[in-house]
């Protein structure tokens, strides 16, 4: 199919769509990836109306966007979704697994073109043929046998009038031909709903001539419409103002027969839709559906140039179908003028913001968290009773900026929920393709990852999903013969445990041997032993090139995977375990630091240095005598706290403080917590708490063990923000 990019300005005035392509283009894969999740959760035998309806829905606006900014070929594909999923909610026919299949890859199809145009048009062609015509016979092929042939996808449109074609039946009704319609509006909750319905026919060119009828009930308003709109059509612009289970459209008693009209040039007038063809009938062209249900003649449509009927009012159809356009913009814009208000479209709940711009913002709120811990640090010295205001407003300015501190930072917070999304469908294939039955499981959706975090876990957690389903659940034969149900589960979970953020994937399936991983091993000469623990077993997988596959597949299997999957969160300064039971299944658990760019700290001295420990992991602090802390083998030395021994870390030689008061020794201890378990940080002295701002340290100079970021302080001066977890992974050692 030919590419189409509308022209700005087309419509024969200074109308320019080009400004609104980067605000489809973002809405449009919304509603793709909406529909995708309604349908992957859709129950094929007690589906709802209003879960098909959701899912028409998504259809319907991506269709009208593409058809509005010109993008044919889009608008054409989700045209036929929208065919089949009217048909569906009209309980016309009954959904199936093939259905959801097809829709799937139209979806995945309306991406891929989308993402073309969006590029310009750059690489090949996506064709769509093979899914038009599948959509074709599922529509037709599952028409009722007996009964009349249904009417024109519409919610409420009554059946079709007759047409002076060879099929009558099968025959769309002539977008040009004069109708006189009666529609009754109401319920309504407000008069002006109706006025503004009324105004809509006044301030819309081409749409049509309308006037009101006596009406016994006060809440309910009659018409009389002369119009050369399709009934889908008027109930897509009245929805606007009047909600569509509230409109009823009938053809008028003494409606003109629409073969009396004068024929129009446009070969599209009398072409049938899809939905209504014959079986054998090929797939329809775009000219088949001009204007896509919109209206032609309004501000902003592409220009027309054929002739129209006397008292039609519109500008005819374009003689180019590739560049059939709509006005829906336009006509929002004309009805929110006539309204008086902004009624014509929803309020937005939310704002588009790039990335950029948040984390130059979170850049300035550092920086004013630095200017305003250097004042309160200088007014330390001032005479409370001298200088009573100036304190006052210090006080204030550290409450106003920590609060815009969490305000800005909670912008860059995204629920997990986000990457969770991406899973169901993936897995829904990838068990389809291997022949297993799997179901997936989701916890802890609302817990919150910074951005960042989030796009670089995606893929990490992509391998592992898919490591499950391929290596880790059996096939349904081999978990019946094992007692187990033939349907696997795989579940993927986040929680937050500290300072940090736990990301598990968990599946029921035959876990990992630890004989076949060892033999693995030497063959490909890695010195390993019997004596092995397990838990080092299994990190054995995450050696380049690692595989105890037999067969190399598509999926996985070739070795090329897990070694990258824990250097990507190493990156990240995460760590990855594995748990692994044989005939039971296995747990992977991502442990990544929630490294955020302004956090709460503790700062200590130790000598004549300062570092800062994440307030997060900070237990208790205490003063310790001497004799409290015991020596074991090899050196380690360990402090009794409640009944509790925990390993103790000396700050100075780990970091090798160098110390000019020899009199002076450390007695205090602070107790972090990080990776479930707690060590004793000695330590000179507590300096106190405060907001500091977490510069990269890799960035600027170098990795530094057991570092995990730096600071400036409120004097200038740099100090070093502490790895909690890695203090604690050395005590372990």
């Amino acid at each position: 199919m030919a590419e189409t990019h509308q022209d700005s300005g087309s419509g024969g005035g200074d109308f320019d769509l080009t400004q609104f392509y980067q605000i489809f283009f973002e809405e449009a894969g919304e509603n793709l990836d909406q529909m995708e999740q309604m349908l992957l959760n859709l129950n094929l035998e007690t589906a709802d109306d209003e879960e098909l309806n959701g899912i028409f829905r998504c259809a319907h606006s991506v269709k009208g966007g593409a058809a509005t900014f010109g993008f044919a070929d889009v608008a054409e594909l989700t045209h036929q979704m929208e065919s089949l999923l009217d048909r569906l909610r009209r309980h016309e026919l009954q959904p199936n697994s093939a259905m959801v299949d097809v829709l799937l890859e139209s979806a995945d199809a309306s991406r891929g073109l989308l993402a073309r145009h969006q590029s310009g048009g750059e690489g090949s062609a996506i064709p769509t043929s093979d899914l038009v015509r599948r959509i074709s016979e599922l529509v037709a092929g599952r028409m009722p046998v007996v009964s009349a042939p249904p009417a024109p996808p519409a919610p409420t449109a009554p059946p079709a009038p007759k047409v002076a074609t060879p099929k009558p039946a099968a025959a769309k009704k002539d977008k040009s031909a004069a109708r006189s319609l009666e529609i009754q509006i109401g319920p309504l909750e407000r008069p002006e709903q109706a006025d503004a319905v009324q105004e809509l026919f006044r301030d819309i060119p081409g749409l049509g001539k309308i006037s009101a009828l006596p009406s016994e009930r006060k809440n309910i308003r009659l018409f009389s419409v002369e119009t050369t709109s399709s009934d889908e059509d008027l109930l897509d612009l009245f929805a606007f103002h009047v909600s569509r289970e509230n409109i009823k459209i009938t053809e008028a008693e003494s409606a003109a027969e629409p073969a009396e009209v004068a024929e129009v040039d446009t070969p599209a007038t009398t072409t049938t839709t899809t939905a209504e063809a014959p079986e054998e009938a090929p797939a329809p062209s775009l000219s088949t559906f001009p204007g896509f249900g919109f209206f032609d003649g309004a501000p902003g449509a592409p220009p027309t140039t054929s002739s129209t009927p006397s008292g039609s009012g519109t500008g005819g159809s374009s003689a180019t179908t590739t560049s059939q356009g709509s006005a829906k913009p336009a006509a929002k814009a004309a009805s929110k003028a006539a309204a008086g208000g902004p009624i014509a479209q929803p309020e937005a709940a939310t704002i588009r913001v790039a990335i950029s711009k948040v984390d130059q913002l979170i850049n300035l709120v550092g920086e004013l968290v630095i200017t305003q811990a250097m004042l309160a640090q200088n007014s330390r010295a001032l005479d409370p009773a001298v200088y009573q205001q100036l304190l006052t407003g210090l006080a204030d300015l550290d409450r106003n900026t920590r609060d815009l501190q969490e305000s800005v930072m909670s912008i860059r917070m995204i629920p997990m929920s986000i990457v969770f999304s991406r899973f169901p469908r993936m897995l829904r294939d990838l068990a389809s393709k291997l022949g297993k039955k799997v179901d997936f499981v989701t916890q802890g959706e609302a817990t919150e990852l910074d951005k960042g975090l989030v796009e670089k876990i995606t893929d990490p957690l992509t391998h592992l999903v898919r490591n499950s389903c391929d290596h880790g659940v059996e096939s349904p034969a081999e978990r019946l013969a094992a007692g187990k149900p033939e349907t696997g589960t795989i579940t993927l979970s986040a929680s937050h445990q500290g300072g940090s953020i736990v990301i598990e994937v968990r599946d029921d399936g035959k876990g990992m041997s630890r004989e076949r991983i060892l033999n693995k091993a030497r063959e490909r000469g890695l010195d390993v032993s019997d004596q092995m623990s397990d838990s080092e077993v299994w990190q054995l997988i995450f050696a380049p090139g690692f595989s105890t596959a037999e067969v190399v597949t598509d999926v996985s299997g070739r070795g090329v995977g897990m070694d990258v999957v824990k250097r990507n969160i190493a990156a990240l300064n995460g760590t990855v375990d594995i748990d692994s039971s044989e005939g039971y299944g296995m747990k992977v658990s991502v442990r990544l630091p929630l490294t955020l760019a302004i956090m709460d700290g503790m700062s200590v001295g130790v000598g004549g240095e300062v570092y800062i420990l994440p307030l997060s992991s900070v237990v208790e602090s205490f003063q310790v005598k001497g004799d409290a802390v015991n020596t074991v083998g090899q050196g380690s030395q360990l402090v009794k706290v409640r009944d509790e021994y925990m390993p103790v870390i000396e700050l100075e030689k780990i970091f090798q403080v160098p110390r000019f008061d020899f009199d002076k020794s450390c007695d205090i201890m602070v107790v972090v917590e990080a990776e479930g378990s707690r060590v004793a940080l000695l330590v000179d002295e507590l300096l106190g708490q405060q907001q500091v701002v977490v510069k990269n340290l890799e960035t600027n100079y170098r990795k530094v063990p057991n570092v995990s970021g730096a600071t400036i302080l409120g004097d200038g001066k740099v100090a070093l923000i502490l790895d909690t977890g890695a203090l604690v992974r050395r005590s372990r050692h």
